[in-house]
């Protein structure tokens, strides 16, 4: 298959199972990866971890996140099929290893790793408190609020809007595509995490999510870092809106709790959220604790 072949593709699901007698067993197992065509040469790339993004044009190639050493060398060896051009830039939503561990395999592949000035500081500091240093590819190229450039007849546009899932939270615009990755801060219908150890404010992350939609229009395409089994990792405003009225029911959950006199502990047995109907699965102990920490924290 050549390049414009690709290009065309809306779907090509890719990699192969190493089970035994796979004739007959295939049908019962996902593919190992997968490579989903958006617009305008704009794709995502899902196996483990945060979802990838990625653009290619005649010159060269872009990607967004990276998620693990492993996983990310499956995506550069099937780009690399299909395009003779370099990788021009690797850009990280954020600093969690899921979206960053990846960063390793682009190493003397990539010109420039970007990300947000504090992401590359939480990076930094998660990796010497590991003591895994050896096992990053820090970003060269910083940015505080917002970060443009040309790449062929694509825009992309960065945007900070203040503190979310991290106090680094970076949204990825490819302008003409009309495609924004949110990465980490939309988790579609899955109970998120909440970094409060690298700045994480809900009520800020509402605000966040309330910034986005009135940036981009009612066309956007964004693409989501985590979607709960069975949901899709795209979407439109609508999720995020969602998203942001399922933040502010945990804040005042946390809030009538937190006035009834309930302790940290007890709050932390609730497994339901009064109000939420499709925030589900497991993991929901971790907004609880935050938002009851969010309030409870001068």
């Amino acid at each position: 298959m050549n390049r414009r072949s690709f290009l065309q593709n809306s779907s090509l699901v890719l990699g192969a199972l190493t089970i035994s007698r796979q004739n007959v067993l295939s049908s019962l197992f996902d593919p190992t990866w997968k490579i989903t065509m958006l617009r305008n040469n704009v794709g995502i790339f899902t196996e483990r971890g945060g979802t990838i993004a990625f653009m290619l044009y005649k010159k060269g190639m872009v990607v967004v996140d990276a998620q693990f050493p492993d996983t990310s060398q499956h995506l550069i060896d099937e780009l690399k099929k299909k395009s003779d051009e370099p990788f021009v830039k690797l850009i990280n939503t954020h600093h969690h290893s899921d979206h960053t561990a990846g960063n390793i395999s682009f190493k003397g592949i990539t010109e420039h790793v970007l990300a947000h000035e504090n992401s590359l500081k939480n990076q930094k500091r998660v990796a010497a408190a590991q003591k895994s240093e050896d096992k990053q590819l820090f970003p060269d190229q910083t940015f505080s609020d917002t970060w443009c450039e040309k790449f062929g007849r694509e825009k992309i546009c960065i945007y900070y809007f203040g503190q979310g899932h991290t106090d680094g939270d970076a949204m990825i615009h490819f302008e003409q595509a009309n495609i924004v990755h949110m990465g980490d801060l939309v988790f579609n219908r899955r109970h998120p995490f909440v970094d409060r150890s690298a700045g994480a404010n809900m009520r800020s992350w509402i605000e966040v999510l309330n910034k986005a939609v009135n940036k981009f229009d009612k066309n956007t395409v964004y693409v989501y870092g985590h979607a709960l089994n069975g949901y899709e990792v795209t979407g439109k405003a609508e999720d995020l809106k969602k998203f942001g009225n399922y933040l502010e029911q945990v804040l005042q959950f946390a809030g009538s709790e937190i006035k009834a006199g309930k302790t940290k502990e007890e709050f932390l047995k609730n497994t339901e959220i009064p109000g939420n109907t499709e925030w589900k699965g497991d993991g929901i102990q971790r907004p609880l604790q935050a938002a009851y920490e969010e309030l409870t924290t001068n």
